[in-house]
Parts: C-alpha cells; sequence; structure tokens
C-alpha cells in the first residue's frame, strides 16, 4: 500500500519551496510516484492499494484499488489506511509513503516475505521518521497517538511496537525527499529513476 497526496501545486513538497516554485515541487512529486507506484506494480503482492488524499492522475497504472484517506493527523491516517486495506483483504500489509522514490522491488519484496516469520517489519528514514512500516495485523493502536513529523518520530513508532511485544524486522534507512538537499542525494543513489530525470530537467 502507498499512501500519498495527489501531486498538485501548494499541496506536495512544499518545503521544497524555495528554491523550487510550487508547479515544479509538484512534477518532483509527481515524479516520486511515479516511482514508487512502479516499484510497488513490480513487486508480487496479493493486493495493491492506494491510499490517496485527492485524485488519481495519469501517473497511476491499472492494477491499484485507490481508497480515501480518512483521519485527521497523519497517525489517524495511517492507521485508517490499515484498517481499510485490510478490511479489502486480511493480509499482512506493508505500507509505504510517496518520498522514497529510490525504493526498489527488491526491498519491498523483503518486506513482505518478513512479515511471514515476523509481525511488523520497520524502515528508518534518515531524518528520523520512517519510510516503510509493514504489519501482519493491522490494529490502530500501534499508530495512533504517535506524535508525527517529529525528529523521532521513527524512534517512538518502533517503541510502540516493541513495547507491545512484536517481533520487528529491520530494513535499511533510506532517505526521505523532503529538502532539495534531500533531492539531490536521492537523484544520485537512483540516477535512472523518473524522479532523478525530473531533477535534471529542472537543473537545465
Amino acid at each position: 500500500m502507498i499512501i500519498a497526496k495527489e501531486p498538485v501545486p501548494g499541496r506536495v513538497k512544499t518545503r521544497l519551496t524555495p528554491p523550487y516554485a510550487p508547479a515544479e515541487a509538484a512534477a518532483l512529486a509527481e515524479a516520486a510516484l511515479r516511482d514508487t507506484v512502479r516499484a510497488v506494480a513490480a513487486t508480487p503482492a496479493t493486493q495493491r492499494v492506494l491510499a490517496l488524499d485527492g485524485l488519481p492522475g495519469r501517473w497511476l497504472p491499472a492494477g491499484f484499488v485507490v481508497i480515501p484517506q480518512r483521519g485527521a493527523g497523519l497517525d489517524e491516517r495511517l492507521a485508517a489506511a490499515f484498517t481499510d486495506a485490510h478490511r479489502l483483504r486480511p493480509d499482512p500489509v506493508v505500507l509505504i509513503g510517496m518520498d522514497t522514490p529510490q525504493v526498489t522491488p527488491a526491498l519491498l519484496g523483503e518486506a513482505g516475505k518478513a512479515l511471514e516469520r515476523h509481525d511488523a517489519v520497520y524502515g528508518p528514514a534518515a531524518d528520523g521518521g520512517f519510510w516503510l512500516l509493514g504489519l501482519r495485523r493491522p490494529d490502530p493502536g500501534l499508530l495512533l497517538g504517535v506524535p508525527m513529523s517529529h525528529p523521532e518520530t521513527g524512534k517512538l513508532q518502533l517503541d510502540r511496537l516493541e513495547r507491545t511485544g512484536l517481533a520487528v524486522h529491520h530494513l535499511p534507512e533510506l532517505t526521505d525527499v523532503d529538502t532539495a538537499a534531500d533531492a539531490r542525494t536521492v537523484a544520485a543513489q537512483a540516477p535512472a529513476s523518473c524522479f532523478a530525470a525530473a531533477l535534471r530537467e529542472l537543473g537545465r
């Protein structure tokens, strides 16, 4: 499952403005979303879900079930996305955002396989958050009340999982695209991505 916002200027990647204009930041967001969707589409799964704030566009291929996001804060929206996806199909759920266009089907496949032996999968982000969370049995209580967009969000989320007694599989740390420096770092890590191509186009 991907949780994402429709890439509309002024509503996405606002920390990229400046140096980029809102339309340029939205173009980078759309490119990142295209890469994320492609990685998920290439990963074995019983169901592919997009929990979307907004409307799907040409960047979304066939084969995804689109559900609306519910809730106020991000913790509520994440908990609702897990609940809704699990209600559609009662399988383990792996959730990622749209901020790691360097993600690969191999990493996502590892997350899915890990849930055969573990209760949860956790992928830390370099900014202190997390880029992936997988749950064998989604439970809103694992997410609700965890402070989001906080320097220690990832640590607090992992603590919640471990205090609940879940066996957690850890994935490598990835960089979320939040700032212009992050964008350059991620593009260098995935030079063949749509995201890297969009960044190069903006640099011309």
